[in-house]
């Protein structure tokens, strides 16, 4: 059976989770919620509108606070306030194109701020668990067709990816010189070009086409050729959760770990999008020649066999079910159905195809 975050455990659990009200984080909180789980959510304020975090109603889910995680001070103290059980870390500067503009920025959220949060949690009873969530984006990318596996070379060109690199080896020393001797098991996991309902940020493929076909505009792509490792944000959500529970479970299985779909399921931008626009009868789409914009990798996949035999975590839908559940969301949302209840349903149908 593939493994599914169990509501039993989660049920009461004391969880900080940080970047509540990001896109991933918000659909973590939601699930968390719905489980039982005592959430307090660390964030900056939504910085889309409309935002997922508005949409769910979650400030009425979770004990949230709007926190900067590069204040060190503020948010050691609210560790200690929580007294969490288990640590979810999420918050972070998510883009690449934004890292070029601001790179200094990019490295002082997601280097230091994951450096503030593991030190509050130095001398501490408890947190019994910790997931700090990274990116697939975190290799040497030496663009040659092999998936990376978790014992390859860290690294990144642009800034995000050099930043969350960094954090990597920030999280290992954290593990190796001050948590594990203290009883905390700690694991970084690494995932990325998440799809899923309920993404109003800038610069990703998915809300740009709807925001372009929705308001009647062609979709402008800079490099259709690029291939990514595309997945339903259920997906890697999930394999949080479930990292969690191994994680508190047995100490043992404390590391990095790769999150993401079956290597064939890598997919184009261009293959992406043509299915995306099937439901758009009029979506028009203007394909560069890749030469547009600073420089992106043009190739990345991630071998999940450690995933997959040391945490039985399989990913559920393939790129055709998690594009078209994808799109369907946002038209029905578009419609004027509820975004809280479209979640539910995605929410609903994943767990029953476990």
């Amino acid at each position: 059976m593939v493994a599914t975050a169990s509501p039993g455990f989660w049920h009461a659990k004391r969880v900080l989770l940080t970047g509540h009200t990001g896109f991933k984080g918000g659909w973590t909180a939601l699930w968390l919620a719905r489980m039982g789980a005592k959430v307090t959510g660390i964030a900056l304020p939504p910085n889309t509108h409309p935002s997922l975090f508005e949409k769910l109603g979650l400030a009425s889910l979770v004990e949230s606070h709007f926190r900067d995680i590069r204040d060190r001070e503020a948010l050691a103290r609210l560790v200690r306030a929580v007294k969490p059980e288990i640590v979810i870390h999420m918050a972070a500067q998510p883009l690449v194109r934004a890292s070029y503009r601001e790179p200094v920025e990019t490295f002082a959220t997601n280097i230091m701020g994951t450096a503030h949060l593991l030190d509050a949690m130095r001398g501490l009873a408890e947190p019994r668990a910790i997931v700090m969530v990274t990116t697939d984006k975190v290799y040497h990318n030496l663009e040659c067709p092999f998936p990376y596996r978790e014992e390859d070379a860290l690294g990144g060109y642009d800034p995000y990816s050099a930043s969350k690199g960094a954090s990597e080896i920030v999280i290992a020393s954290y593990r190796d010189a001050f948590l594990r001797a203290e009883g905390k098991a700690i694991a970084s996991a690494r995932a990325g070009n998440v799809i899923g309902g309920g993404d109003w940020s800038g610069d990703r493929l998915i809300p740009d086409a709807v925001r372009a076909w929705l308001s009647g505009k062609p979709l402008e792509i800079r490099r259709p050729q690029a291939i990514r490792p595309w997945q339903h944000v259920l997906e890697p959500v999930n394999a949080y959760l479930v990292l969690a529970e191994r994680l508190w479970a047995d100490t043992s299985l404390a590391g990095a770990y790769n999150f993401g779909p079956n290597t064939h399921e890598a997919a184009t931008v261009r293959a992406v999008i043509e299915r995306a626009r099937a439901g758009f009868p009029k979506a028009e789409v203007i394909y560069g020649d890749g030469t547009a914009g600073p420089h992106e990798a043009g190739w990345l996949a991630l071998e999940t066999a450690l995933a997959r035999t040391k945490l039985g975590i399989l990913p559920r839908w393939g790129i055709a079910e998690s594009v078209a559940r994808t799109m369907a969301w946002y038209k029905a949302e578009a419609e004027g159905q509820s975004a809280l209840a479209l979640c539910d349903a995605d929410l609903a149908a994943f767990t029953e195809a476990a």
